[in-house]
């Protein structure tokens, strides 16, 4: 029965076995059948069904791993794993007993029933589902298993996890396959393998693979997804210095800034660029304005929110490919720019980023609050057109004498073409009409592509000549005055407001400039342009200072304002050479300020004479040092080196102080501009190699009329905005005591002294600008020379009072040499200012009278030093200025130095003090105190005369009487002494002479002395 049943059970397994295996084969058709069956296929190889006992070929090395060994396997080792980290029984504790049970009411798989398939193409979940089933039919009457462990998984699920884990290993396997075939290829050496791997064939056959195709997108999404961290970082961390900016007060005002002299008088209204700025509405805009904008500015204006990203991306390739740098900023942020960051907007390096973003930002926001024809209307209205034409409104009128509504397509083509570079572009800038012409075409193009005008309108405009009908440029500051100081001014208040500020308008300025005073310099200013002739020049300039505040009270740029190309050139703020101008300032006031060591005085002696050998010393070429003469004076005080403005005694004084002490110096007193990198050398002692601005070089000469005190050059008094808030208000300062008055007002005095430069300038030394009639003045000239030396370049004169200090310059605009060296010119012009300016402006403002001069400080003493008697300093001491003496032989007779031919019996001996020269080393002797001249030889030519009493005794009632004969020079004069005292004087005759004297009888002696016209004396003597 046992056996029966078996065989029954056995038939039965058999014929299930047969009908699981039939089954599986026709479920494998309907699956080859199925399309949406392929995710079951791996490695792209269809799937081949064998009948039972068929042998197929297995291009594997290896069988799949049956799903009960794997997951058997894998049971063992978690749970050999765990008994050895002495885990407590639980739910693992019976792993193995569970597995067994399983495997033993699991059936085994009939050969009919196995499906055998190429390569890796094995579908474990459909046999295991086939499995599964037949198990559960012939299990029906066993025992039941022992529960499952939660540690199990449902043999559906478990048969899934296997297939999905066989496939991911498989695939690493064949990954690990090919790399080590790539790496067989490859020599084994390292530093040929590492080459090998660069080779350019293997770079790109890995990067072109589906591989390096897919690390390439992994990379470029990470990248774009950084970016777009980055981008939208840096947006909220710019967009917190953002909050103070009200976009939706964003507006364009035309308000006027208003410029007043001191005392309130209207200089200029400045109504913005142009004439003046107007703003207006949109629909006053031409509309071929508009589209010409849009077309060359910004194409996508009408379509992006506010910012081009793609402009941006494609401009920022553009630079990095080096096909030249291209702008993506569209209309919105231009606006922007124009409105909230004109001060940086030249910043175009990396550290103007932050406000790029800051404009993309601001941009966003504006286009969200505004619609594009608003945005359009506010950029036409602020855009610059050159110069200072802000405005297309602004520009229609100063260009085209026309409103900007009626602007036809070639002007408003034009004039679109401007805002790109409008200081080169502007129609005035004549050297770059041709490009301006040429982006106007440009524009004109770009408007046809954009269907805005037809080709043949386009053509009709690029014939149109609009630049002839283009206005004068003088039209732009129609009733401005003193034009060339108001612009200083603007410039002032700009770099310190920042241009964004200003052209908000609305300040009222209230400015240093004396209205009346700006007349006379304008006046006298043209009474020297009409003699320009004379010399062969084509400008002037002149700067004058308040001495008492350092207020500029008037300046006069250029001869002529409206001057084509040079006439709004400010030649007062220009940098030019000062020629002997400076000497006072560079060369004698540091001197006379010594102290310490040799000081010096009005009085002192430096000697002019031949130093090329030191002066020229290093220079190649032509190299002499000459005084304006030609000739050498030999031992000379300093008042008559400084007043007749010699060379080669300012050279040596420059020496003496030190260069670096003198431009010190210099700049101290306010020569800001002069030697401002401290590399001249000897010869910036007279002007030559530096450069000052003649207002500072005014200013520097109205410290010394101050005695010695700096104040800084003001322009302003008082800036006022559109509120009536007061921002800044001139308050007069002490000062800089920056020289010792004494110093200074020896400058003073040898520069006021008429008759000291007489030995050079002769009459002209004591005429009109070296002398302004009933004013005193300190003055001192100046003249330059061009390459070739003998030619003058520059002619300068510097004049100042106690109240006003005052530079003239007068030259050609170009530099080019002039035709003579007459400063005539300068002299006329500052004569003629000074004059009426005192006058009239100063005396009426109760500042100045008749008679005023600088006043002579204490410590000022008169000494008598080496023969001369002059002005020295309170410290000043004789011993320690290197002066000594020595005995020299001189004939008595002319006091002239003894030759070999001197009379024996008219030499006498005399002490005469000399000094070292620090540059020649040489002795510079002086003229003694009582008229011995050690730089005159006796040249024996002279012959005393003679005198003798004819009276042969003293007798009471008679009349002296005397003969005298003449020597080499006429007869003079006599005087008669009786016992030591003057009794009798009159003209001596050759011959005999009576005198006036009557003897009483008790004369003791009596003593007749003759003198001749050279001032020898010679006497005859009666009695004892």
């Amino acid at each position: 029965m046992t056996d029966s049943k078996s065989n029954s059970k056995s038939a039965n397994i058999k014929n299930n076995s047969k009908q699981t295996a039939a089954n599986k084969t026709n479920s494998m058709h309907e699956f080859l059948s199925n399309k949406n069956s392929t995710r079951f296929v791996t490695n792209r190889q269809p799937v081949k069904l064998v009948s039972p006992g068929e042998k197929l070929r297995q291009p594997m090395k290896r069988e799949a791993t049956p799903m009960k060994e794997y997951l058997t396997a894998r049971e063992e080792k978690i749970f050999t794993n765990n008994r050895e980290k002495k885990l407590p029984l639980g739910g693992m504790s019976n792993l193995k007993t569970e597995t067994k049970l399983r495997e033993e009411n699991t059936p085994k798989p009939t050969e009919n029933a196995t499906i055998k398939v190429q390569s890796n193409n094995v579908n474990l979940v459909t046999e295991s589902k086939e499995m599964n089933k037949t198990s559960a039919k012939n299990n029906k009457d066993k025992p039941k298993a022992p529960k499952k462990s939660p540690f199990m998984k449902s043999d559906r699920k478990m048969n899934v996890y296997s297939s999905l884990v066989y496939k991911n290993k498989m695939k690493q396997e064949a990954k690990a396959r090919r790399e080590a075939e790539e790496l067989a290829k490859l020599p084994k050496e390292p530093v040929k393998r590492f080459f090998a791997k660069l080779a350019p064939k293997r770079v790109l056959r890995n990067l072109f693979s589906k591989k390096g195709l897919f690390m390439v997108l992994k990379f470029g999404a990470a990248m774009f997804l950084l970016a777009i961290i980055a981008i939208g970082g840096l947006f909220l961390y710019f967009k917190k210095d953002l909050d103070e900016i009200r976009l939706d007060q964003m507006k364009v005002t035309g308000t006027v800034n208003t410029y007043l002299d001191r005392n309130g008088q209207t200089l200029w209204e400045d109504k913005g660029d142009g004439d003046y700025r107007l703003v207006v509405e949109g629909d006053n805009i031409s509309t071929y304005m508009r589209q010409a904008t849009v077309a060359i500015e910004d194409r996508d204006f009408y379509n992006h929110p506010g910012v081009n990203f793609s402009a941006l991306i494609r401009a920022a390739l553009s630079t990095v490919t080096g096909r030249g740098v291209q702008g993506g900023s569209t209309l919105t942020q231009q606006l922007i720019k124009q409105v909230y960051f004109a001060d940086e907007a030249g910043n175009r390096t990396v550290s103007g980023l932050p406000r790029k973003i800051k404009e993309m930002i601001l941009a966003l926001e504006v286009e969200k609050m505004y619609s594009k024809e608003q945005i359009i209307t506010m950029y036409l209205n602020e855009s610059p057109y050159g110069g200072r034409r802000n405005g297309v409104e602004s520009a229609a009128q100063a260009y085209f004498k026309k409103s900007a509504k009626d602007l036809t397509l070639g002007e408003s083509a034009l004039l679109a073409s401007i805002p790109n570079n409008p200081t080169l572009l502007s129609p005035y800038n004549t050297a770059y009409n041709k490009s301006l012409i040429e982006r106007q075409h440009k524009t004109l193009d770009v408007m046809v592509k954009m269907g805005y005008i037809t080709e043949e309108q386009a053509k009709a405009a690029k014939e149109e000549k609009v630049l002839e009908s283009i206005q004068p440029e003088s039209n732009r500051y129609t009733d401005i005055k003193a034009p060339h100081f108001v612009l200083e001014v603007k410039r002032q208040l700009e770099e310190k407001y920042g241009v964004k500020t200003m052209r908000a308008g609305g300040f009222t300025i209230k400015t240093s400039l004396d209205l009346k005073a700006q007349e006379y310099a304008e006046k006298a200013v043209a009474n020297g342009t009409a003699l320009m002739y004379q010399n062969g020049s084509d400008n002037i300039s002149l700067s004058s200072v308040d001495v008492e505040t350092g207020q500029v009270i008037a300046m006069v740029g250029s001869a002529d304002w409206s001057k084509p190309v040079y006439g709004e050139v400010n030649a007062s703020t220009s940098l030019l050479e000062p020629g002997s101008s400076i000497k006072p300032i560079l060369d004698y006031a540091p001197l006379f300020k010594q102290r310490e060591g040799a000081n010096y005085g009005a009085g002192s002696i430096l000697k002019d004479e031949n130093i090329d050998n030191f002066y020229c010393a290093g220079f190649t070429g032509n190299c002499k040092l000459r005084n304006y003469t030609g000739a050498f004076y030999g031992n000379i005080s300093i008042r008559r080196a400084l007043a007749n403005s010699l060379n080669i005694p300012a050279v040596k004084a420059l020496y003496i102080n030190g260069i670096e002490d003198s431009i010190k110096t210099a700049h101290d007193l306010g020569d800001l501009s002069y030697c401002t990198d401290t590399s001249g050398g000897l010869s910036i002692a007279i002007g030559s190699g530096c450069t000052v601005k003649p207002i500072e070089h005014a200013n520097a000469y109205a410290s010394l009329a101050r005695g010695g005190v700096y104040k800084p050059l003001s322009y302003i008094l008082e800036v006022k905005n559109g509120s009536g808030d007061v921002l800044e208000k001139w308050e007069d300062a002490s000062g800089n005591r920056v020289l010792d008055s004494q110093a200074a007002y020896m400058v003073s005095d040898i520069l006021s002294d008429t008759s000291a430069r007489s030995m050079v300038f002769g009459s002209l030394g004591a005429s009109f600008g070296f002398v302004v009639p009933g004013v005193w003045t300190a003055t001192k000239t100046g003249t330059t020379t061009t390459n070739v030396s003998t030619v003058t370049k520059d002619s300068l004169i510097a004049s100042y009072s106690p109240v006003v200090a005052t530079v003239v310059w007068n030259g050609n605009h170009d530099g080019r040499g002039l035709t003579n060296s007459s400063n005539t010119i300068v002299r006329r012009v500052v004569n003629d200012y000074m004059e009426p300016v005192h006058k009239d402006v100063y005396a009426n403002a109760g500042k100045w009278k008749s008679g005023d001069k600088v006043q002579k400080p204490a410590g000022i003493q008169t000494l008598t030093v080496s023969g001369i008697t002059d002005i020295f300093p309170s410290w000043f001491n004789n011993k320690t200025s290197g002066a000594q003496t020595e005995k020299m032989k001189f004939n008595r007779i002319n006091k002239h130095k003894a030759s070999d031919c001197t009379d024996p019996s008219l030499i006498e001996e005399v002490d005469i003090s000399f000094t070292i020269d620090p540059i020649s080393k040489n002795k510079s002797f002086a003229k003694s105190a009582d008229g011995y001249d050690p730089f005159t030889t006796d040249d024996c030519s002279y012959r005393a005369p003679t005198v003798r009493i004819k009276n042969s005794t003293i007798n009471s009632g008679a009349v002296l009487k005397f003969e005298a004969k003449a020597g080499s020079e006429q007869l003079d004069s006599y005087t008669v002494s009786v016992d030591g005292t003057v009794v009798a004087s009159g003209t001596a005759q050759a011959g005999d002479n009576t005198t006036s004297y009557t003897m009483t009888g008790s004369e003791t002696s009596i003593v007749v002395t003759l003198k001749d016209s050279a001032g020898s004396t010679v006497t005859s003597k009666l009695g004892s």
